[in-house]
This record gives C-alpha cells, structure tokens and sequence, in this order.
C-alpha cells in the first residue's frame, strides 16, 4: 500500500470533497480518497492506493476538480 497527503485549497464545502475524490478515485490503482475539509485553508486529501501514483496525475486530476495542490 501507498499513501499520498496533499495539501489542496479552495475546498468549502462536502460538494468539493465529492468532486476531489471522484477525481482521484477514477486513477488506477486508487484505492481509497479521505478528505480533511478545511474551509478557507488548506484541506488535507490522502490518497491510498496500490502502488506509487506519479504526482502529476495527482495534481492532474484535483485541477480537473477546478483545486490547486499547494503541497504534497
């Protein structure tokens, strides 16, 4: 197993944290999305999956969501 934590702003509210882990979810090899929501700052996402996920594909599917990672 391999876990991710990134940091991601712009997330207010459970639609976001629905939008963020349908993103990731739909990467192979995700296993499991849990989302720290953090109105106005920097909310915590893990990412869990089998095997190491490039950064870009992470960072790929949050903007595709319309959030920035501010760090992982």
């Amino acid at each position: 197993m391999n876990t991710e934590l990134l940091l991601v702003e712009g997330m207010t509210c459970e639609h976001c944290v629905m939008s963020v882990t349908e993103e990731l979810r739909e990467l192979d090899g995700v296993s499991d999305v849990a989302v720290q929501l953090v109105p106005g700052g920097a909310s915590q996402v893990t990412v869990t999956s089998d095997a190491p996920i490039d950064a870009d594909a992470l960072r790929g599917a949050i903007a595709e969501a319309g959030y920035d990672v501010v760090r992982s």
